[in-house]
């Protein structure tokens, strides 16, 4: 079962909100934070990006970072840019991209279903990146961003949500500058909330699409809150994490590709000499070219496309030997060119499928020497592999549209 409860959420006053609202603090790097947030003194990035207000240290770990945080929050919320909702609700929030809706409820989720596994992972966290939002959420006293939780669609739920939508207005209509729509319902009718949690409560799990590192880190303050408060009794606020939950029939994974800096020693023949017992190797050109199924790849070398089309003998029926992430990382990126660790090592770097082909030839063109893109992980194999307890490989996942920055903010 899946245990959600409603919360008093701190969200922008109305008039605010499309200043307030930024990117998630893991998709933009501190100078593109700059850049997003200047001549905005009320951006979200003030918040979960604080470093930008600290010109004079450039350690984004610092303790001052997390204080500025804290404080920038404690000025939004006294000059009543942010405000109160005055008791628990729900809140669905639908996300509109290239004509592609996904419609998901905000609400709290349980540390102790993180813990025990009913709240199902796929990917493993890295200990300085969980620092980080540890350190966040700890001095904001709060969850400032939402976790992205998935589950399999449910249609008594999917009825409710779409009958609430159509009989009453949303809070917040608007589209920020990439052309994402953004939508917030506030649903505080009780029996409403009642049915809602009592719905869920049907639900086997729940899944995280995005957002390992922040769930981590949530459950984490939560345990910390608790040796504070020895005497807790289970229902306080730290005992639950903020999350949007969306069935996973309107979610779309988009490909996580890879941009390597160099051929570990090897030109550009050799290489392709060593892909040949591997793959069907078919030159495209200089047109761009995407992996069109499962087990196709496409490279990136010396300014030509390649379609990549893996053979029998490395391709497997194992959950997650078989993934293309698995097959690029076994049998290229480690044997290869040497990349045996792709979460630490530097000649590697990942490139979101939102960015299009041309990213990959861009950035080859510039400072790398081979960039991979992939074919999409489903829905189904992400699923599937957090149903075995098993863990994909790193950045396997993409999911677009990402969740607004700012729009709410869970109290502990």
């Amino acid at each position: 079962m899946a245990t959600i409860r409603p919360f008093a959420a701190l969200r922008p006053k109305e008039e605010y909100v499309e200043k307030v609202i930024s990117p998630p603090y893991d998709v933009i790097d501190r100078k593109e934070a700059l850049k997003l947030a200047a001549g905005n003194h009320i951006s979200f990035l003030h918040v979960c990006r604080s470093e930008i207000d600290l010109p004079h240290i450039e350690d984004p770990y610092h303790p001052e970072v997390y204080k500025q945080a804290r404080l920038k929050l404690e000025d939004f919320i006294s000059q009543g840019i942010l405000i109160r909702d005055d008791r628990p609700c729900f809140y669905i929030y639908q996300l509109t991209m290239d004509g592609r809706v996904q419609t998901g409820i905000a609400a709290c989720a349980s540390i102790d279903e993180y813990i025990n596994g009913d709240i199902k992972k796929h990917e493993l966290t890295r200990v300085e990146k969980e620092l980080d939002r540890i350190n966040h959420f700890d001095a904001c006293n709060a969850n400032t961003e939402p976790i992205f939780l998935t589950y399999r669609s449910h249609s008594e739920i999917i009825a409710l949500i779409e009958d609430w939508m159509q009989n009453n207005a949303p809070v917040y209509n608007f589209t920020t500058a990439d052309s994402v729509g953004h939508k917030l319902w506030l649903i505080d009718d009780s029996d409403t909330i009642e049915f809602i949690t009592e719905s869920f409560t049907r639900i086997p799990a729940l899944y995280i699409a995005d957002g390992h590192h922040r769930s981590a880190s949530a459950v984490k303050v939560g345990l910390k809150r608790r040796e504070q408060n020895p005497d807790y009794n289970g229902s306080e606020e730290f005992n639950f994490f903020m999350a949007v939950i969306f069935p996973d029939s309107d979610l779309h994974i988009y490909d996580y590709n890879r941009v390597v800096k160099d051929l570990n020693g090897m030109t550009k023949e050799e290489f392709i000499a060593k892909l040949t017992p591997l793959f069907h190797i078919e030159e495209i050109g200089n047109r761009p070219f995407r992996p069109d199924k499962k087990h196709v790849f496409s490279m990136y070398l010396d300014k030509t496309w390649y379609r990549l089309s893996a053979k029998e003998s490395i391709l497997s029926d194992h959950i997650i030997k078989g993934l293309d992430v698995s097959i690029l990382q076994d049998h290229v990126l480690a044997p290869l060119l040497g990349i045996e660790d792709p979460r630490t090592d530097e000649r590697i770097d990942f490139v979101g499928g939102i960015r299009g082909l041309e990213e990959l030839s861009r950035r080859v063109d510039a400072d790398m020497a081979v960039a991979f893109a992939l074919h999409p992980v489903t829905m189904e194999d992400l699923l599937a592999v957090a149903d075995r307890n098993e863990i994909m490989p790193p950045k396997s996942t993409w999911f677009e549209p990402k969740l607004g920055s700012g729009l709410l903010i869970h109290t502990l």
